[in-house]
């Protein structure tokens, strides 16, 4: 048996990333709690190789197999003793093995949910920071989670916010005594301006987030708002709250993470400066906190925090992910999958700003919604909803 004071042994899936790096500078902080044992990454070797000098895991894995010797070879020649290991089904394994405790899953787009599925199997503590297991297999995954006695703790600033509102009270009560739970929204780079003016954005401009630092995909989706939509689909299976009782609100200064109000008429907050590091430490040492390396927040020195309603109009990725929620089954499998897919061919030029939900919406409306009893079905709507948007793209 393993001592209560060992180290908690850590797989950051997704390390080269912006949220590997905030991962990574926490668990460095507290060497005695924790440790990074297993660090992955998609493609960027030479990245993951000074991510292995610097931390020293006993794994290291790169999904892509071709890139395996380089891997391998790389950290022979630091003299380190890091184990190598390349493909999906390696990640599957390492977060279901005793080579981790708990699973940082930070791995952008669906490609993530296998190694996420796993760890849960595996009764994991699981800091979820990827939104495509919970909107493809939301019921699979927290089903399979339950059984195994697995905790998934939300990573991303407004399900952590909502977590640690909820953990306000008896976490036995369940749903019981919510009335609604507020997602807050930054409304990224474009709020504001109006459905016309938004034809012409550019991918770079889409990318510049106000507040956040993020890849380019989850950056796109934050300008689209379709980030939000996914993240009110999260918080459905996350915290069992029907998708009525969830709503939105756009709030630029992104201090205000989330809300949840109670039917006492109770409204409780959690406010905090825009940095991943602190809800990165909630998941790592929940119930305790620790020092995460983010200050406090000056509320004098702000001034003022504005919220308004989101412009369905003029961003409505997050009106389609409310429409996949409640058509239930494969729906949300298909709306993530075209986005992902749209997402990519606007970032590479071939498509404007505005196709992106249509795109989108024409998968929704084209593809059958079937029951999501396996991840078979699943994955089988992904394919689908990818190639009939990719054959659109090539159309267009």
């Amino acid at each position: 048996m393993e001592s209560e004071t060992a180290a908690r042994r850590i797989a950051v899936f997704g390390a080269t990333g912006s949220i590997g790096a905030s991962a990574l500078d926490v668990i460095a902080r507290h060497p005695a709690q924790f440790r990074a044992s297993v660090l992955a990454a998609g493609t960027q070797v030479t990245a993951l190789l000074a991510l292995c000098q610097q931390h020293r895991p006993d794994h290291a894995v790169i999904a892509d197999p071709q890139l395996y010797t380089q891997l391998r070879d790389g950290l022979r020649s630091a003299g380190l003793a890091t184990q190598a290991h390349a493909g999906a089904q390696a990640l599957d394994t390492l977060a279901a093995s005793d080579a981790c405790d708990t699973v940082i899953a930070a791995i952008v787009g669906a490609a993530g949910l296998s190694s996420t599925l796993a760890a849960a199997a595996a009764g994991k503590r699981i800091l979820l920071a990827n939104k495509e297991s919970l909107v493809l297999a939301g019921r699979l995954l927290t089903r399979t989670a339950a059984a195994a006695g697995a905790e998934i703790i939300p990573i991303d600033s407004e399900h952590s916010a909502i977590f640690q509102c909820l953990r306000s009270r008896d976490a036995s009560l369940d749903g019981a005594g919510v009335r609604r739970i507020l997602l807050t929204a930054s409304g990224g780079p474009f709020r504001g301006r109006g459905r016309d003016e938004l034809a012409q954005v550019t991918p770079a401009q889409a990318v510049a987030h106000p507040k956040w630092s993020m890849g380019p995909k989850i950056s796109v989706d934050s300008a689209t708002l379709m980030n939000k939509g996914l993240e009110v689909i999260e918080a459905h299976h996350l915290f069992d709250v029907p998708g009525d009782r969830i709503e939105v609100l756009v709030h630029p200064q992104s201090l205000v993470h989330s809300l949840v109000e109670f039917v006492d008429g109770s409204t409780l907050a959690q406010l905090g400066l825009p940095d991943m590091r602190t809800t990165l430490a909630v998941g790592l040492a929940w119930p305790h906190r620790i020092e995460a390396g983010v200050g406090g927040l000056d509320l004098l020195k702000q001034g003022r925090l504005d919220f308004e309603a989101p412009d369905l109009a003029a961003f409505p990725c997050l009106a389609l992910a409310w429409q996949a929620m409640d058509a239930g089954g494969t729906a949300p499998a298909i709306l993530n999958a075209a986005n992902e897919v749209a997402v990519s061919a606007f970032l590479q030029g071939k498509i404007g700003f505005l196709s992106i939900p249509a795109l989108v919406d024409n998968a929704l409306s084209t593809l059958a919604v079937d029951a999501a009893d396996t991840l078979g079905v699943l994955l089988e709507a992904d394919t689908r909803a990818r190639h009939l948007t990719q054959t659109a793209i090539e159309a267009a």
